[in-house]
């Protein structure tokens, strides 16, 4: 279970994100870091349930750190101000590579339970395209079936135009536009502290299944390792 005490770690990490209050109020870290552990591993092991997949995960490898990588970026805050973890049949290395179920944990509405292909290599992209392209009716029924409506919407950047090799008169056009294709659902604060929220995570990714398997088959014409 995700506790007040979690998210208000996280409200006063988001207000003081510096090293010194992170130093001076490590222990509050540590008992929301292993609350989110814990969490996690009980989610892994009822994903695994309709996942085989995943069944060789280790539920901690799957657990983004806190801090941040600042070498590159303008916004130089050294930590996160979210708990987030990937839940993918692949490793760290292919994190961009494989549809997973991932899980964001950020105070005032801001949570998230996502998966998908966001923002895939030039590959994989292409050999998704391609298979909308074969399989286009099979992927609208997933994305407009009650189930995933229910739960989750589908965002991700587009591009302005058709990509090369389709037809422009294709019926999917739009879909085939798609750079990432993510499937995004924000529970409230409320549901992020309800007893329930294992089992409300458990039903949506179980929702999200059919969504990930029909991205992940989209490479396995190629040999390709996850």
């Amino acid at each position: 279970m995700i506790s007040i005490t979690t998210l208000n770690f996280l409200r006063e990490l988001k207000e003081n994100n510096n090293r010194d209050w992170f130093t001076a109020n490590k222990s509050k870290y540590e008992i929301a870091k292993t609350e989110f552990e814990e969490f996690i591993s009980k989610l892994v092991i009822e994903i695994q349930k309709f996942d085989k997949s995943i069944s060789h995960v280790d539920p901690k490898k799957t657990i983004f750190r806190i801090y941040r990588d600042v070498r590159f970026s303008k916004n130089k805050d050294p930590y996160k101000i979210n708990f987030g973890a990937h839940i993918h049949p692949g490793n760290k290395q292919s994190v961009h590579s494989v549809a997973g179920y991932y899980i964001h944990i950020e105070p005032s509405g801001k949570s998230m339970l996502a998966g998908g292909a966001y923002m895939p290599p030039t590959e994989w992209i292409k050999a998704i395209r391609k298979e909308i392209g074969f399989n286009g009716e099979e992927f609208k029924t997933i994305i407009n079936s009650k189930p995933f409506k229910t739960y989750f919407k589908l965002e991700g950047e587009k591009l302005q135009r058709l990509p090369q090799g389709f037809d422009p008169m294709h019926e999917d056009i739009e879909l085939l536009k798609y750079n990432s294709l993510i499937a995004v659902h924000n529970p409230t604060d409320k549901q992020v502290l309800s007893s329930n929220f294992l089992n409300h995570c458990c039903k949506a990714f179980k929702t999200l299944y059919p969504f990930e398997q029909f991205l992940n088959r989209s490479l396995c014409k190629k040999p390709t390792k996850f």
